[in-house]
């Protein structure tokens, strides 16, 4: 399988939410380091994952295409409007 576009095709989820985790946290599931090569090469993978079999559309996230989505302050104002994190009233402060 030297193809990547065949690896991505054919990756389980399983296998991506692992690479994920790796790029994120900067080591693999056992606790190993990854290197920046490997940081790198999984990263990439992860990106053209992202781009090709997930349909995402949250602020910087890889869209269709391999585009970065990237929101408007308005466009952020409203997918959040109306959602209080938390409510305090004065007694409790």
């Amino acid at each position: 399988m030297n193809d990547i576009n065949k690896v991505i095709d054919e990756m389980p989820d399983e296998v991506y939410q692992r690479l994920l985790s790796a790029t994120e946290l900067g080591k693999w599931d056992d606790g190993t380091v990854l290197t920046e090569q490997q940081r790198e090469s999984t990263l990439q993978v992860v990106m053209m994952y992202q781009a090709r079999k997930l349909n995402q559309t949250e602020h910087f996230t890889i869209a269709s295409g391999g585009n970065i989505n990237e929101l408007s302050k308005t466009e952020l104002k409203k997918q959040f409007k109306g959602e209080a994190i938390a409510e305090f009233k004065e007694a409790d402060l």
